[in-house]
């Protein structure tokens, strides 16, 4: 199955200069936050594959424009052809606002979780918008990954971590793909396509969509 994660910054090679060939293939799109609804509505207009999504932390605007057609998975296990995706969206609370956490109540909402994670067993895919406590993270309090993601990983062992919130384009040398224990890690920022192989290694693609 291909997979397409997006987060942070809206692709000119999708939405300016589109063409429906772009997306043949992709049989499910993720976004891990800070995108324009608009842009996600467009994405599920032009391509049969379903757009899932946690909230970023400058998507305030979701609550007055939510995603057409779009799949909210924030607090929930969702479920695609087996896999069992969890999704965790914001970030560090750095500032009033909503989809900004602190670490204590990060872990409050992973608590609330406990009975979705023991019905569904676990879960294949963690999708967050904010990193893993020193895993690619940044040092200052906004892109400060949450210590609750590595309990989780720990804990369940996923086989991916999708993030956003650490734009590539800041100069800090974030990375784009990790792995940690038995997790490939990566930074969804723009665009990111890989398959997702049951039963199997993962096939890795490329940030720009296989080298496009």
């Amino acid at each position: 199955m291909r997979i397409m994660a997006i987060a942070d910054e809206e692709s000119a090679y999708l939405w300016d200069h589109f063409d429906k060939s772009k997306l043949e293939g992709i049989d499910l799109i993720i976004s891990c936050g800070d995108l324009n609804p608009h842009y996600l509505s467009f994405l599920t207009t032009f391509s049969s594959a379903p757009v899932l999504y946690v909230h970023g932390n400058h998507d305030e605007k979701y609550d007055e424009i939510a995603p057409e057609g779009c799949i909210c998975i924030d607090d929930d296990i969702f479920v695609f052809n087996g896999i069992r995706i969890l999704g965790l969206g914001g970030s560090m609370r750095y500032r009033p606002g909503s989809y900004q956490y602190t670490e204590q109540e990060m872990r409050r909402r992973v608590r609330r979780l406990r009975w979705k994670l023991l019905y569904h067993r676990g879960f294949d895919i963690l999708v967050t918008h904010a990193p893993a406590y020193q895993l690619n993270d940044g040092r200052d309090l906004p892109h400060q990954g949450f210590k609750s993601f590595i309990t989780l990983m720990d804990k369940y062992h996923p086989r991916f971590f999708l993030h956003g919130h650490v734009h590539m384009s800041y100069g800090r040398q974030h990375k784009r793909y990790d792995k940690y224990q038995d997790t490939h890690v990566i930074n969804a920022y723009e665009r990111y396509v890989f398959d997702y192989e049951a039963g199997s290694e993962a096939m890795l693609g490329e940030s720009s969509f296989y080298g496009v």
